[in-house]
């Protein structure tokens, strides 16, 4: 029997309905679960009814129970979306943290507090977020204690989740007004005319690495939220220049391919009440034979300025699979050997 064939609670002035839209089908009858097993785990732990009209599903009971059923539902829904499957010990782990709530973050004296106690570490929505070596501890600090901060090395050192991760602390609670991500569309270059879709379709897969990280750290709809209400903004580097950025938490990814002329339009939009994260990897240049790399520039230009930050990476501080690491350190030993 399905979930729509449950008698309603009694109505009362307390005891109403929450209605929730799922757009993918499929992802919905996995979130129910066969013959509705996993809603009815829900109601069970809850106290609610939930019943499943198309691609709805109503939520109803007291108010706060409503609420906590809806987030759940919409995490659970999120990590259908990004292929991850559910079963019952995740649902449990579900109920578990929505019947505590989730740690609220850490306001910015507090986070500072940590770091002078030896505790490094990153509360956002979705989870905490720990620094691992000593390279990126230092690298948390300077992104919450400086204007500007750079993060340079290889990839898989965290440089950019890092930065994510004190951005979104910043966001949701209430240090900056808004989010802003881009990236140099270096790869695509001529080709960006020849993919399908308007302007959005064409940049989003150069700018998917930036999605993922937000996706760690927030409910994806709450994600979806941020960004239609301009909270949470992803943009090509193009897209920045005439710019003012007050008020809000700034991210250069992939810096490396930022010509010299791209990185001075980005540094000189800090607005009042800002904060830059400025990340790259010198090995990994993708600009024309002849064109200067703007990271490299800035490094030259801004070392020893005041309220600037630089901090590096090596394959030691890599946290992706350990081969990883063991690659980098080849390639270094090689450019040593040619070099």
């Amino acid at each position: 029997m399905g979930i729509s064939a449950l008698t309603p609670p009694p109505r009362s002035d307390e005891i109403r309905e929450t209605l929730l839209e799922f757009p993918d089908n499929r992802l919905l009858i996995d979130l129910c679960g066969e013959f509705d097993r996993n809603l009815a785990q829900i109601e069970h732990a809850m106290g609610v009814h939930i019943l499943r009209r198309g691609n709805h599903l109503a939520v109803v009971g007291p108010a706060e129970a409503r609420g906590q059923v809806a987030a759940l539902l919409q995490t659970l829904y999120g990590r259908l979306e990004t292929g991850r499957g559910i079963d019952a010990g995740e649902i449990d782990a579900a109920l578990r943290l929505a019947a505590t709530g989730p740690e609220a973050p850490a306001s910015l004296d507090e986070q500072l507090e940590m770091f002078a106690s030896g505790r490094i570490e990153i509360r956002t929505r979705k989870k905490q977020v720990e620094p691992r070596t000593e390279a990126q501890k230092a690298y948390v600090k300077n992104l919450f204690q400086n204007e500007l901060a750079f993060g340079i090395g290889p990839a898989g050192t965290g440089k950019t989740y890092l930065a994510v991760a004190v951005g979104v602390t910043m966001l949701i609670g209430g240090h900056v007004d808004r989010m802003i991500l881009s990236r140099p569309a270096v790869e695509a270059g001529e080709r960006l005319g020849f993919l399908p879709g308007d302007m959005k379709e064409k940049v989003d897969p150069y700018m998917q690495p930036l999605y993922d990280a937000l996706n760690d750290f927030l409910p994806a709809k709450q994600v979806q939220k941020l960004i239609e209400d301009k909270r949470i903004e992803i943009a090509p580097l193009a897209f920045m220049r005439g710019r003012t950025l007050a008020n809000a938490f700034c991210v250069l990814d992939e810096a490396q391919n930022a010509t010299t002329m791209q990185m001075k339009m980005f540094l000189t939009r800090l607005g009042e009440g800002s904060r830059m994260v400025i990340t790259g990897d010198r090995t990994q240049v993708d600009l024309p034979r002849g064109v200067n790399s703007g990271l490299s520039d800035a490094e030259r230009i801004l070392e020893g300025v005041k309220g600037i930050s630089f901090n590096y990476f090596t394959a030691k501080d890599v946290v992706r699979h350990p081969l990883v690491a063991r690659i980098i350190a080849a390639y270094d030993r090689d450019d040593g050997a040619t070099g």
